[in-house]
């Protein structure tokens, strides 16, 4: 007689919807939460909404009407982003997005943004976790920027964007700011957290324009060795060291 699996085996194969929808490369636990909340999220047919369901082997899970498939595989891209493109999945009005760069059947998403007009280090990956965790402020994931200024930044300007400008109502955390000694309008500037446009608004603040913009490195991630449009995947440690930056290793 063929004796049934032990509980503890069949626990095994059960997951939290939340982390299936993360493994999926969906949307991190905290926001897949939110879509189970708004009522988007079904499992087998059955809108869902009470945080904690779990699933099993063959359940059938749909977001807003689309299929969602296990991820088995997480892939990790870095992309030398080039002018633009649009940091999106898809665009409405058609224009050119990151993802036409990398023409992988893996359904990808950029880890945070980059406006149409810069260029440089672009992750994209399926692994929801470390992507929220990444941009997640709480982290302070440094993301080191290339900055072409219209005029000289004074030392007074640059030192009071280095100690925080209010934005919004909000004061935008500390920066390190480096002058160029051959060209004060080439600036360095390093920041651990990801606002909108936040590099070009922190110069508009104290009276410059940005007229150039590049990414040069997220965490330890930088595109030395691609052209721009150009990708690579990452290594594994690479990897690792992006999940130790955050936590998760």
């Amino acid at each position: 007689m063929k004796m049934p699996p032990p509980a503890s085996a069949a626990r095994e194969q059960h997951i939290r919807l939340n982390k299936f929808l993360a493994d999926a490369g969906i949307a991190s636990r905290r926001k897949a939460d939110e879509l189970i909340a708004r009522g988007v999220v079904k499992v087998n047919g059955r809108v869902v909404t009470e945080l904690g369901t779990k699933v099993h082997p063959g359940d059938l899970v749909t977001v807003e009407g689309k299929p969602v498939s296990p991820t088995k595989h997480l892939t990790y891209i870095v992309l030398n982003k080039p002018k633009d493109y649009i940091t999106t999945t898809s665009d409405e009005r058609g224009r050119k997005t990151v993802l036409d760069l990398v023409p992988l059947k893996t359904r990808l998403y950029p880890v945070g943004r980059l406006d149409r007009n810069t260029t440089g280090v672009l992750l994209l990956t399926n692994d929801g976790e470390l992507a929220a965790r990444l941009t997640h402020p709480r982290y302070g994931v440094e993301r080191e920027y290339i900055v072409g200024l219209d005029k000289p930044l004074e030392p007074r300007h640059a030192a009071q964007i280095a100690r925080g400008v209010e934005l919004d109502g909000e004061k935008t955390g500390p920066a390190e700011v480096l002058i160029s000694p051959e060209d004060a309008r080439q600036v360095s500037i390093i920041l651990r957290e990801g606002k909108n446009r936040e590099v070009r608004r922190l110069f508009e603040h104290v009276g410059y324009e940005v007229r150039k913009l590049h990414r040069s490195r997220y965490g330890i991630i930088t595109v030395r060795g691609l052209s721009r449009g150009e990708y690579r995947h990452l290594s594994r440690q690479e990897v690792v060291a992006l999940r130790q930056l955050v936590g998760l290793a």
